[in-house]
């Protein structure tokens, strides 16, 4: 299945400085994205030690799925979700690591959402925290990532809609994070692409400041250009005060 695909990153309105890192690499057809957390630069150490190390995981298990593989490997689960598994789970414990190393950098860690398309048009994505996924198909949008995070858990148990849960001062609160135990789970999830699907990756600057209706027009507001798009959505974040940093990534499929 043929793909092409746009990343971008703005700081937002209110912070000086942008913790988010993305790769898009369109010839591992991986895409991922991670926002950093602690302040004075260490949420931006994170979040490139998470990005780069899945990078090269998935980098050097291209050839062989199984090559060099330091966790146990998952017969239930396919090569592609165990990759980015595996790749997760060694970039907590390289930022771990770094914690352990250097005392200024404590409180650092990072959300990631990652995504590895196959070649039969397999979307796989896995994530830790509150950066999300979306599938976006036939003009409606569905999240296809749960977010690890307190005000989520509200919702799950109806405290809480998904409206307030947007306004809540705890909406930033996150559960599940790169960096803050030696040990992590990864929820994983795949879904078989149609062409004409798009998927959609973000960092919480976006759907914080932007509900579902509002990146559903933002993505029909930039037509068919993904780079438009992209920018449609950050620009819609921004005009809604543009309190964090934002980052998005757009993938399509084709024939």
């Amino acid at each position: 299945m043929r793909i092409e695909s746009i990343g971008l990153s703005d700081v937002g309105r209110k912070r000086d400085h942008n913790e988010d890192a993305f790769v898009v690499d369109e010839g591992e057809r991986l895409f991922a994205v991670a926002d950093g957390m602690g302040g004075h630069a260490a949420g931006e150490v994170a979040s490139q030690i998470a990005i780069k190390t899945v990078y090269d995981f998935i980098h050097s298990t291209r050839q062989d799925a199984e090559a060099t593989w330091p966790y146990d490997y998952d017969p239930t689960l396919s090569a592609n979700a165990n990759r980015l598994r595996t790749a997760i789970r060694l970039a907590n414990e390289r930022i771990c690591e770094t914690i352990r190393q250097k005392e200024d950098l404590k409180d650092m860690g990072t959300t990631i959402v990652t995504l590895l398309i196959g070649g039969d048009g397999t979307a796989t994505v896995g994530h830790v925290g509150d950066s999300r996924a979306y599938l976006v198909r036939s003009g409606t949008l569905a999240q296809i990532t749960s977010d690890h995070s307190w005000v989520n858990e509200q919702v799950k148990l109806g405290f809480l809609n998904r409206a307030d849960a947007m306004r809540h001062p705890f909406r930033n609160v996150v559960t599940r994070a790169l960096g803050s135990r030696g040990e992590v789970a990864v929820d994983l999830r795949e879904e078989t692409l149609r062409a004409g699907d798009r998927l959609l990756l973000c960092s919480d600057g976006l759907n914080s400041m932007v509900d579902d209706d509002g990146i559903l027009g933002a993505l029909a507001g930039g037509g068919d250009d993904l780079l438009g798009q992209c920018r449609g959505l950050i620009s819609a974040a921004n005009a809604r005060g543009g309190d964090d940093n934002i980052t998005t990534i757009l993938v399509r499929a084709g024939d």
